[in-house]
């Protein structure tokens, strides 16, 4: 197998829409400050934009709110342009104003805000794919929340138990099928709402569509970087 990175993803806060990167750094835990923070409600649990989820709270808007890096906080853009650093003191205000919800930004402790595994990697040859089956859809690979998309004409699906190199560095090991829920199919930035995402996923591919990786060798690699099976 030959194949490139084709870009690269870290989301700061947990279900809200994240940044592209160029390079990012992948150390044992998953892509560095991926999922860092979260929204916590008054309950204790992290809000997610999954419409069902036993571990964690679902919460309406998130997907209407971005984070980036500015520093070490994330920086928030809310829907109206403003924008916040996570360590202003009005963050947890405006948050909860936004989602409705009262709610707290909060570190990674304890529980971790990964739903299942570190690393997350998509195809475009699995969106090529996709994209065949529903020429009417906006397929983008921003619907499945990837850190990693890489350019080949292989399914990721081939490489479960199998080791990626990527660049000089960097190994991953690939542990799984992601099953998908009903956050593909959501709105978000110029993304309309589409139910055939999902419909077309589980009818054709067992709602399987990407896959959960572990970091094997940690490293930094970068748009461009070629991935092969190791």
């Amino acid at each position: 197998m030959q194949g490139t990175v084709a870009a690269l993803w870290r989301y700061p806060v947990k279900s809200m829409l994240g940044e592209e990167c160029a390079a990012v750094e992948l150390e044992t835990r998953g892509v560095r400050g991926d999922r860092h923070f979260a929204v916590c409600s008054d309950d204790g649990k992290r809000g997610t934009a999954k419409p069902n989820s036993r571990r964690f709270r679902p919460i309406a808007g998130l997907f209407t709110l971005r984070a980036r890096y500015a520093g070490a906080w994330p920086e928030i853009v809310f829907p109206d342009g403003r924008c916040l650093r996570g360590d202003d003191p009005g963050i947890d205000d405006a948050l909860s104003a936004a989602l409705q919800v009262p709610v707290a930004l909060v570190r990674e402790g304890g529980i971790s805000h990964f739903d299942d595994s570190p690393v997350h990697l998509v195809t475009s040859a699995s969106l090529d794919w996709l994209t065949a089956r529903l020429p009417e859809s906006r397929v983008d690979a921003r619907r499945f929340r990837p850190n990693i998309t890489i350019a080949t004409e292989q399914s990721e699906i081939s490489w479960v138990g199998k080791t990626l190199q990527i660049g000089d560095a960097v190994r991953l090991r690939v542990t799984a099928p992601t099953g998908r829920c009903g956050m593909t199919v959501a709105a978000q930035a110029d993304l309309p709402f589409d139910p055939r995402i999902l419909r077309c996923i589980a009818q054709e591919a067992g709602e399987d569509f990407g896959v959960y990786a572990e970091v094997v060798q940690p490293g930094r690699i970068s748009r461009g970087d070629p991935v092969t099976i190791a």
